[in-house]
């Protein structure tokens, strides 16, 4: 009886190391194409979001995206992506202004801080006064709060919101920085409630292919899935585009939300940028600026879970 416990005990360990006690032996995950175990940040728990990164890419559709950025879109299938989302307008400020303020405070070009001195708040400055913490990473920009595109490959300042808006200077001088600040915050697991990421103009797919963005947003996401703030289940990722190649009406691009509690999810409902501005709102507990009130709210749409 004595021989047959033992054998019995060796049994239970042998299977349950092997990760088959009870529940049975099946194939091993496979991440999906793309993806190594790590990139897929399947070990993070499915908690409320209370971070929110948004990364912004250039002037491409949703197709385009798809097709061309296949890391991109095998996170979006992972986890979840809307197909009727939509941009604003055209150029590229104007939409960058609408997902930070809640409008595009009538500007219809790509003019620097200087020809366009805003008022009002943005997502970043009601944050900061609830007492949460923003940040806008600008790849490439060489001081903070830059009102002056250069560099090679170059920053382009009329991706970068913030500068424009005079009231809140200040802060945007300490936490409208150079990308440096984003790898240090995703080591020390100290990304903000309300993150903007921009990269510069080769890595946005704007002078560059999207192969090129693909792979440095694989590169973000990399540091990111190995970071704290993911691996804790409260931080949610979003891809998006600020604007199509201007090929169709509709100024459909694709939009991937990362976030632990979205698995496969398809969302077909209608979204915009002004959804984007809500959603920050709602993850910082602020009150809700120009058009995002009336916007449809993406974490119903996803299902997000909000602290």
């Amino acid at each position: 009886m004595r021989v047959c416990a033992f054998r019995s005990v060796r049994l239970v360990v042998a299977l349950a190391a092997s990760g088959c006690l009870i529940l049975g032996c099946g194939a091993p995950s496979v991440s999906p194409p793309g993806l190594t175990a790590s990139d897929a940040g399947g070990r993070a728990p499915s908690r409320a979001v209370t971070k929110l990164l948004v990364v912004v890419e250039e002037n491409h559709s949703l197709s385009q995206m798809q097709g061309g950025m296949p890391y991109a879109y095998s996170l979006a299938q992972r986890f979840g992506y809307a197909t009727n989302y939509h941009a604003i307008t055209h150029p590229s400020l104007p939409n960058y202004l609408a997902i930070v303020s809640g409008q595009t405070k009538g500007v219809t070009d790509d003019e620097p801080p200087s020809a366009h001195r805003l008022t009002g708040r943005t997502v970043f400055g009601q944050a900061i006064a609830r007492g949460k913490k923003a940040a806008l990473y600008a790849d490439g920009m060489r001081a903070a709060c830059s009102t002056m595109s250069s560099g090679s490959p170059p920053y382009a300042v009329g991706h970068n919101p913030w500068p424009y808006f005079v009231g809140e200077r200040r802060a945007c001088r300490a936490h409208d920085a150079p990308l440096g600040r984003l790898w240090s915050a995703i080591r020390s697991g100290r990304l903000p409630n309300a993150g903007l990421v921009v990269p510069d103009k080769c890595h946005d797919a704007h002078d560059c292919g999207l192969s090129t963005a693909d792979a440095w947003f694989r590169n973000l996401m990399t540091r990111v899935f190995l970071g704290r703030d993911w691996r804790s289940g409260h931080l949610a990722v979003v891809l998006t585009a600020d604007e199509d190649d201007g090929g169709s009406p509709s100024n459909g691009v694709l939009t991937v939300v990362i976030h632990p509690s979205q698995r496969h999810h398809v969302v077909t409902a209608p979204l915009n940028h002004y959804s984007l501005t809500k959603l920050y709102e709602q993850v910082a507990h602020t009150s809700y600026l120009g058009h995002a009130s009336a916007a449809p709210s993406l974490s119903r749409a996803f299902g997000l879970p909000l602290g």
